[in-house]
Parts: structure tokens; sequence; C-alpha cells
């Protein structure tokens, strides 16, 4: 397996060694062979990636749960242990999540160039690009409906927790839970639908936009996690703190399109 993986980013390698265009521009060969590996490696990891922040997600239910659980009912445990049970599962969770990220992330890596750097295309790439992108437009806007339908609703069961005087936290986990699968439905229709806008240099992924990602994305998105992180922890207001998500998104393409268009 290592030895296929050194094969193939050798292969990328040798296949996006830049050249100069007529300004003097360092760009990227791509062909049909390394497209078609592009947006194959990029699907296979969609589901792994999205698997991976669903977890992040999940991973406070049940500390969630067992805490209201325990005051709301008399349970055969203690607080301790209710709560030892509950970071034992959110750790375990986010570690298989971590190690989703960073598995992936380096087989991902090889084809950095594609997203970072211009590209030249061979003459039959962008024609089957954009059949594949055709072919997947239907599923991609089904998903990304439902799982920003499924995010807009997944405040609906704390509601009717409130309005049936039922403790919040059973709400808050079905919540977390409800997003999870929303945030999965997301982010995987998303990567896929980036790995074509990639190719075609499109949508978030212009020349102009691949500058400024250079210059600034690296250092927002880290900034981003750690915020992310720090107030989740700090308030333990995890059915709140996933807005920061979506909110840093809208931000950096508003900061994106600025700097791109100086």
């Amino acid at each position: 397996m290592l030895k296929d993986d050194l094969t193939l980013e050798d292969e990328v390698t040798t296949a996006a060694s830049s050249v100069q265009n007529d300004n003097g521009e360092a760009i990227y060969p791509v062909s049909l062979e390394l497209a078609n590996e592009y947006m194959d490696q990029k699907a296979s990891a969609a589901v792994k990636i999205a698997f991976g922040v669903m977890l992040c997600i999940m991973s406070p239910i049940l500390l969630i749960f067992l805490d209201g659980a325990n005051e709301a009912y008399t349970m055969s445990f203690t607080t301790n242990q209710a709560m030892m049970s509950g970071l034992t599962a959110l750790i375990l969770m986010v570690g298989v999540a971590v190690a989703l990220f960073i598995v992936n992330g380096i087989r991902l890596k090889k084809y950095e160039p594609l997203e970072k750097e211009p590209l030249d295309t061979a003459y039959d790439v962008d024609g089957v690009v954009k059949e594949k992108q055709a072919g997947f437009e239907r599923a991609h806007t089904r998903d990304m409906t439902v799982g920003i339908v499924m995010c807009v609703l997944s405040c609906l069961p704390i509601f009717i927790a409130l309005i049936l005087n039922k403790r919040a936290e059973f709400g808050v986990c079905l919540l977390l839970f409800i997003v999870a699968i929303g945030v999965f439905l997301i982010v995987r229709t998303s990567i896929i639908w980036g790995s074509y806008n990639v190719l075609l240099e499109q949508g978030d992924y212009t020349r102009p936009k691949k500058a400024v990602e250079k210059r600034i994305g690296g250092i927002y998105w880290g900034i981003v996690m750690a915020a992310y992180l720090l107030i989740s922890f700090v308030t333990f207001r995890w059915e709140s703190t996933w807005i920061i998500w979506p909110v840093a998104g809208v931000l950096y393409s508003v900061v994106g399109m600025a700097l791109a268009k100086k």
C-alpha cells in the first residue's frame, strides 16, 4: 500500500511539474489520467472526512445524555461514573475523527498543486469533468438542500422539550444528532463538488482566489479550529458552538472576494 502511494505520488509530481505560460506565470499541466485519479481520490476521501466531522459533532452526545439522565432519574451509576463514561466516548470519537483527517490529509497532500496553482488542463479534461459534474449536480443539490434543512430544523427538539417541560439535555442530544447527519451530507457532497471546481478552476478555485488561499487560508482555518475547540470546552455549549463553522465559511468567502479584487 505504501509502495503504491509513493508510486502514485511520483506520478502526480511528474505530471504536475510546473511550466510557464507566455506571461511567465507558473502553471501545472493536468492530463486526463491525473484528473480522473484526483476525482476518484477525492470522492473516496469525502465519505471518510465527512464521517470524521460527524463524529466530532456527535462526540458529546453520550456525555450530555448521561448527565441529564443522572439528574432526571434514579440511575445505578454515580455522577462521576457518568462523567467518565461520557468523556471516554467523546475522546474516542474525536480520536477516530482526527485519525481519519490525518490519514486522508496525507493521501490527498500530493494533489495540493492542483488546488493551489494555476492549471493547464489537457484538451479532453474539461469535457470529461463537466460531464461528471453535470451527472452529479442533482445529487449535490439534493444533499445540500437536505443537509441545510436538517441543520435549520435541528433546534426543534429543544423547543419541544421546553414546551413539554422535559429536560433540555435530551433535546440537545437530538439536536446534535440531526446536525451531525446534516453536516455529513453537506461536507461529503461539497468535497466531491469541489474536486470538479478545482479542475475547472471555477467557484472557490479561480486563479485570484487561489492566490488569496495561499496568503491566508492555513492561518484563518487554524484560528477558527482553535476558537471552536476553546469556546466549546470552556462554555460546554456544543449545541450552539457548531454555528462557528458556517459563520466562518461565509466570512472567509467575503474576505476572499475582497482580497481577490485587489
